[in-house]
């Protein structure tokens, strides 16, 4: 198939997708879409259980059932649009619809990592300071950081997709990925990048680099509290209340870090397309696995949803 073929418009771009095989596309598609099936019952069980069950309804659950709505959204940004052009001949998407693809994209990835950075610091005032647990992660501190993530990650989008919409793109349309992420776009504009290289290069990390940064720093003080424990059966009690919440910040921040902390000479297509996977399909589908296997509040809450689903 030419790439001529794939567009009958040059304003639209061409997603060239996971793989050009023709014999791979039904499968792929068979694939994906068991995936983000998946994706949406678990995160959505996870939301219903944590509502019904009164149980549930402190800061941490109250993180986790946000969590769980971003995973949803960030991957209906990108998920139906790949299946779709499993199945089409043209796999294009237009210019508008590329951006607006992007800025939800940018969004709903950065409210991910700063709801693990709230996460984070809901683990460190449980472990690190019990008594006044509380009075620190009152509903109202709760909200505000809810409403911080959402408003930073929504200002970083605007700035990065308003300089990404003054670029001319006048060669090639065929953008190497299954999604409009900023470097692969960025490749194809014949435009003066030096802009959004510079916020790329430092604007985007701190913004990144931040709730991360504030992770390992809860970690460190949870890490140090815990060895003052004097009883092994104490130290895994307390270890252990950290191990979903470790395992997801692994997941997305291993790949995140791969991906966009590389200056654009660095960007490999295949690999990418592997790393970014993972953070935006296979981590939001393990996450309410992570979550509710290791989690014996969760389990609860899951049978009683079952069983009031059932009755």
């Amino acid at each position: 198939m030419e790439i001529k073929n794939y567009s009958s418009s040059t304003s639209d771009f061409i997603l060239l997708g996971i793989s050009s095989n023709p014999q791979l596309q039904k499968p792929l598609f068979a694939i994906f879409l068991i995936m983000y099936l998946v994706t949406m019952v678990g995160n959505v069980l996870i939301i219903l259980a944590i509502h019904s069950d009164s149980r549930l309804h402190i800061p941490m659950y109250f993180l986790l059932s946000n969590l769980s709505f971003t995973d949803i959204c960030f991957t209906t940004d990108i998920v139906p649009k790949m299946l779709l052009n499993f199945l089409s001949e043209t796999k294009s998407i237009s210019y508008v619809g590329c951006l607006i693809q992007m800025y939800f994209f940018i969004v709903l990835g950065n409210t991910n990592s700063y709801l693990l950075a709230s996460m984070g610091i809901d683990r460190l005032v449980a472990i690190c300071n019990p008594l006044n647990y509380d009075v620190v992660m009152n509903p109202r501190r709760c909200f505000l950081m809810l409403l911080v993530s959402c408003t930073i990650s929504h200002l970083h989008s605007m700035l990065r997709v308003l300089l990404m919409s003054r670029l001319s793109f006048c060669a090639s349309h065929v953008i190497k990925h299954f999604f409009c992420d900023t470097q692969p776009v960025l490749k194809l504009s014949c435009s003066d990048t030096s802009s959004n290289q510079i916020v790329l290069m430092t604007e985007s990390p701190a913004v990144i680099v931040t709730p991360f940064l504030c992770i390992l720093f809860s970690y460190l003080r949870i890490i140090i509290t815990v060895l003052r424990i004097p009883s092994a059966a104490g130290k895994w009690k307390a270890f252990s209340t950290c191990g979903s919440h470790l395992t997801v910040v692994v997941l997305f921040y291993g790949s995140v870090i791969y991906v966009y902390f590389r200056p654009l000479s660095m960007y490999s297509v295949l690999k990418d397309r592997v790393a970014t996977l993972m953070y935006t399909v296979v981590t939001p589908m393990l996450n309410p696995f992570i979550y509710s296997l290791r989690n014996k509040d969760m389990k609860m809450g899951m049978r009683k949803l079952r069983f009031r689903i059932l009755s």
